[in-house]
C-alpha cells in the first residue's frame, strides 16, 4: 500500500482490573469481575445479567474454523495485545494494520444490562481504562467511549467526558432510556455530538434484539445480529433526525455493507409509494437513501460483496476493518484478502474505504503514521 492501512473496527479485550480498579466505589462490590469455571473456562460475571461473558470468542483470531470454540478458554491464552498496548504493535504489524478505533468486549454486552445506572457506572470505569491503554501510542490506538444514555441530558455530559479524555467517538447502547433516538428530546444530544466532533456509532449486538432466539438451526441466529443496526438506521432516516441535523455523523458498525444498495432503495420504494399509509416520523426534504448515503458509515471485514458494489452507494463512506481479536477478525491475513477483494477498486476508492474515510471522520493525523 502506498498509504497506511487503518482498521475502523477492532476491539480490545477488558483485563479482570478493568471495573474493579475504575469504577465508582459504590459500585465496585457490583462490578463486573472475571471467574474461573472449570466447564466455562474464564469468564466476565455481570451483575444483573443471567449468563456470563466467556471469552473463547475472543481468543478465535487467526484460529482455524473447526478450532473456535466459545467455552473452555483462559485470560492467558487470549491475544495479549487485547489489553497489553505494547503487545498490540506486533500484532498490527503482523496484520500490515498502522492504527486501529477499538471498541469494547464485555461492554457491548453490558448494553443490554437493563439497569442504566450500573449501565453507566461500568461505561464510566471502561472510559478511564480505555483512555489509559490508548494513552501508550495515541497515534495508533484510538479508542471509543461508551455512554449509557440514561436520558438526553446525561449524554451530553458523557461526550463532554469522552471527549476530555481523548477518546474519539461515542458507542451507543441500542436503547435509550428516554423514549427512542428520533424523539426531539435528543436533538440537544445530536448538537452537541456535531459540535464536539464525536461520531455516534452502533455496533451489532448492542440491542436486545440481537440476542433473540431465530427460527431454525443455531447457525442460522448469526444471519441476524446485522439487524438490529438496520433499525436503528431507518429510525434515524425516517425519524428525521438527519433531516434536522445534516452534520450529524454515525456508524453502522460491524454489520457489513454489502446490503447498503438494496436497503437504500427499499427505504426510497417505501417512502415513494407506501409513506401514506406507514407514516414516516417525519415529512422528509430528500429521499431516504439521500441521507444514508450522507450521513451513515458502514465498517465490514471480508465482505466481499460491499467491495464488487462501491459504486452502488457512497464509498466515502465505506471503512475496512479487521475486528481483531474477535472470531469474525481476517487477522493475521488481511493484506492477502485485501489484495483479492479491492482489485476492482480505483486507486482513489482504494485509498478512501482503507484509510482516507476513517482517518477524516476521527480526525486521525495521517502524518503521524508514516
Amino acid at each position: 500500500m502506498t498509504f497506511p492501512v487503518i482498521s475502523a473496527d477492532s476491539h480490545i479485550t477488558e483485563p479482570p482490573n478493568t471495573y474493579l480498579d475504575f469504577i465508582d466505589p459504590a459500585f465496585r462490590d457490583r462490578a463486573p469481575k472475571m471467574v474461573h469455571d472449570n466447564a466455562a473456562g474464564d469468564v466476565f460475571v455481570i451483575d444483573g445479567m443471567k449468563r456470563p461473558v466467556p471469552m473463547g470468542l475472543v481468543a478465535a483470531a487467526g484460529k482455524p474454523a473447526e478450532e473456535i470454540r466459545i467455552t473452555g478458554v483462559r485470560f492467558e491464552e487470549l491475544h495479549r495485545g487485547g489489553w497489553d498496548p505494547e503487545a498490540r504493535m506486533a500484532d498490527q504489524a503482523r496484520d500490515g494494520v498502522a492504527a486501529e478505533i477499538l471498541y469494547p468486549t464485555v461492554g457491548m454486552v453490558l448494553c443490554n444490562h437493563r439497569d442504566f445506572d450500573y449501565r453507566k457506572a461500568c461505561f464510566d470505569a471502561y472510559n478511564r481504562w480505555i483512555a489509559a491503554y490508548c494513552s501508550a501510542h495515541p497515534a495508533r490506538l484510538l479508542g471509543i467511549g461508551q455512554t449509557a444514555m440514561r436520558s438526553p441530558e446525561d449524554g451530553i455530559r458523557d461526550l463532554h467526558a469522552i471527549r476530555e479524555l481523548g477518546l474519539r467517538g461515542v458507542m451507543m447502547p441500542g436503547m435509550p432510556a428516554v423514549e427512542d433516538y428520533d424523539s426531539r428530546a435528543y436533538d440537544d444530544f445530536y448538537r452537541a455530538a456535531i459540535e464536539l466532533e464525536l461520531p455516534l456509532s452502533f455496533h451489532i449486538l448492542t440491542s436486545r434484539e440481537d440476542l433473540t432466539p431465530v427460527r431454525g438451526p443455531r447457525i442460522n441466529a448469526f444471519l441476524s445480529v446485522i439487524r438490529g443496526c438496520q433499525d436503528i438506521m431507518g429510525t434515524f432516516i425516517f425519524g428525521g433526525v438527519f433531516e434536522r441535523h445534516p452534520r450529524l455523523r454515525v456508524v453502522c458498525v460491524e454489520a457489513d455493507a454489502g446490503w447498503v444498495p438494496h436497503y437504500m432503495y427499499r427505504m426510497d420504494h417505501a417512502y415513494d409509494r407506501h409513506r401514506y399509509w406507514l407514516p414516516a416520523g417525519q415529512e422528509l426534504s430528500r429521499r431516504p437513501s439521500e441521507y444514508f448515503r450522507d450521513n451513515i458509515y458502514t465498517t465490514f471485514q471480508d465482505d466481499w460483496v460491499a467491495f464488487r458494489t462501491a459504486n452502488l452507494m457512497n464509498w466515502e463512506r465505506l471503512m475496512w476493518a479487521n475486528d481483531f481479536p474477535h472470531s469474525d477478525s481476517t487477522w493475521p491475513w488481511s493484506q492477502a484478502m485485501l489484495a483479492e477483494h479491492q482489485r476492482d477498486l480505483s486507486e482513489q476508492q482504494k485509498q478512501r474505504i482503507l484509510c482516507g474515510n476513517v482517518a477524516d471522520l476521527y480526525r486521525i493525523d495521517l502524518s503521524a503514521l508514516a
